[in-house]
């Protein structure tokens, strides 16, 4: 294999980390935003207040695509620094840590759908439901951070 072929083999894997982070910060925004849209329709019919914060339980997911972006940085420049002996690490690494991330962002988003349509049923829990959320995200971070550490 030549040098160039190697270093896109290893970009290939730093593509990998953001992709399919973003393919579930995707899966989990539709799921929360689906379930939000149920709740203020919910509300409207029974002539309540929706609550505009449910937008909040929408955007959680999409962190994790930036938790993928900085992996993908960092391991485009060990790609491009040293590309004959970092690449079968890079592609594994990046599909690993993306599927990681991307299934945090996606059952995140499947809690925050929970979330949302018990915030606007009872008006309570918001605390709760956001700390829950934010252990969701604690995966993604683990895996951006340690990934990190790898590289």
């Amino acid at each position: 294999m030549t040098p160039e072929e190697i270093t896109s083999l290893g970009k290939m894997g730093a593509v990998f980390a953001i992709s399919i982070a973003a393919v579930g910060s995707a899966l989990g925004t539709g799921a929360a935003g689906a379930a939000a849209i149920g709740a203020w329709k919910k509300c409207y019919a029974q002539g309540k207040a929706a609550p505009f914060i449910l937008i909040a339980f929408v955007g959680f997911p999409l962190s994790q695509t930036i938790y993928g972006m900085i992996l993908m940085f960092a391991m485009n420049g060990k790609a491009t620094a040293d590309p004959p002996t970092a690449y079968q690490a890079l592609v594994g690494g990046g599909l690993i840590a993306g599927l990681a991330m991307g299934m945090s962002a996606w059952m995140q988003g499947r809690a925050a759908a929970g979330a949302a349509d018990a915030l606007a049923e009872t008006g309570e829990g918001m605390t709760n439901y956001i700390a829950t959320l934010g252990i969701v995200e604690t995966v993604a971070i683990f895996v951006m951070v340690f990934s990190l550490i790898v590289l």
